[in-house]
């Protein structure tokens, strides 16, 4: 049996932070232990009792780092890696001069193999043990990614971005081109290993009905795979799925009418939404997913998460590279926290935390394999160093308590405050510094 225990600062939650006092929802063991058995957790409790208990095992002691579930990426683009941070444009505009040039590169396998392989060891360096990504409307980009996420034993969802409208040649399909690649995408990785498929259409601009429904009659074939898509990202979208769909009661109708709205959904971004859409996302367990980072950098608005948690909709964090601007969980939460700011609604570390980790797991349908630390949970690991630069460092020494330590790295942390990463109980540290030359 392959045994390892983890010393440090470990934080475990308890309940959602948004569903009372946030500061109770979570606890944090000044010098705690988890023991790992083949990818799992098998124990948590007092780090010392632990190594006594287990003489065998290999210990990492980490010290004062923070010891916390790996963080949960649900929503990015991973064929927009090598374009993060274009200048200048807002969402159409974005997506014609950057997004679509740079997607039509995908037709290459091998260059579908190059961002792949970057983006994921991009997401660990950075703190991320899974996440959920579009691919773009060729098969292989899928293939790519999934064989480069099983290559690193990562728990990964994706899909093969599908558009028959709207968008440039040699990045359309048609309605049974989407519906028969999917669905031989799905059956190749649906359940292998850490795998999942997500059925993924882009946004209801760049489908017709016709392919819409037969996305909506693959997810309800395969109930248990997740669907993504947007949603009332920006107003002028808005106004431009009202002119395409115009017999539509609102956006979120476009997906319903077509079968694609259900618990297992998540619609990126959902700023801009109508009391009924709100409605009918609560009434069918839909998740939200706020990309904040990507709302401020692209002109999008303000999503306003306290709002939608006290509303009863499920909410998940994400970077929507490269939309947003960051690879990085912590960069993210801080975006969260300035836009919650300007909302009113100063989010605390706690609900940050949360939101990154147990949040975007439960959004994904993972909450019971990932996202948080609990015996029998995957060993989805991530070593925190709450002191990583001279300004977090002198900004920690003044803590009155553990959440005022950990918030100045919510704020100012990157990925140098990543100390050590387990992905189901593996460190990759070492192929992963030879591939981000770190």
């Amino acid at each position: 049996m392959n045994t390892q225990l983890i010393i440090g600062q470990v934080l475990r939650f308890t309940r959602d932070p948004f569903l009372g006092a946030p500061q109770e929802a979570a606890e944090i063991t000044a010098r705690g232990g988890v023991l790992i058995e083949d990818g799992r957790i098998a124990a948590l409790g007092d780090g010392a009792a632990l190594r006594a208990a287990h003489p065998d095992a290999e210990v990492f002691d980490e010290g004062d780092a923070l010891i916390s579930a790996g963080f949960v990426d649900a929503h990015a683009h991973y064929p927009q890696t090598a374009m993060i941070a274009s200048w200048g444009k807002r969402l159409i505009d974005w997506l014609n001069t950057y997004t679509f040039p740079e997607e039509m590169r995908f037709e290459d396998r091998a260059y579908a193999d190059e961002i792949a392989g970057r983006w994921l060891d991009l997401l660990i360096a950075h703190g991320t043990t899974s996440a959920l990504s579009f691919c773009t409307v060729h098969a292989q980009s899928a293939d790519a990614l999934f064989a480069a996420a099983q290559s690193r034993g990562m728990r990964l969802a994706a899909g093969k971005t599908c558009m028959d409208r709207n968008a440039p040649d040699g990045l359309r399909d048609s309605p049974e081109r989407a519906y028969d690649e999917s669905r031989t995408l799905l059956q190749r990785w649906h359940g292998v290993d850490r795998l999942s498929y997500a059925i993924t259409p882009r946004f209801s601009p760049t489908s017709t009905p016709e392919q819409l429904s037969a996305l909506g009659a693959l997810w309800a074939e395969h109930p248990d795979c997740l669907m993504q898509t947007h949603l009332s990202e920006q107003i002028d979208e808005i106004a431009w799925v009202r002119d395409l769909y115009p017999d539509a009661r609102d956006y979120l109708d476009t997906y319903e009418a077509h079968g694609l709205l259900g618990d297992r959904a998540l619609f990126g971004h959902a700023i801009h939404l109508e009391p009924r859409e709100m409605d009918r996302l609560r009434e069918t367990g839909a998740a939200l997913v706020h990309c904040p980072t990507s709302n401020t950098f692209i002109g999008s608005g303000l999503f306003d998460t306290g709002a939608m948690k006290s509303a009863g909709l499920r909410v998940g964090l994400a970077t929507d590279t490269g939309g947003g601007s960051s690879f990085s969980m912590l960069r993210t939460m801080a975006a969260a926290y300035e836009i919650g700011q300007l909302r009113g609604r100063a989010l605390h570390p706690t609900e940050l935390w949360w939101l990154a980790t147990a949040g975007s797991a439960e959004a994904m349908h993972m909450g019971d394999r990932i996202g948080n630390l609990a015996v029998g949970m995957e060993a989805d690991i991530v070593a925190i160093d709450l002191a990583s630069t001279p300004a977090i460092a002198q900004r920690t020494t003044r803590a009155e308590d553990a959440w005022s330590a950990i918030f100045p790295t919510i704020m100012m942390g990157d990925d140098r405050a990543i100390r050590k990463v387990w992905i189901a109980g593996t460190t990759p540290g070492a192929q992963l510094s030879t591939r981000t030359g770190k």
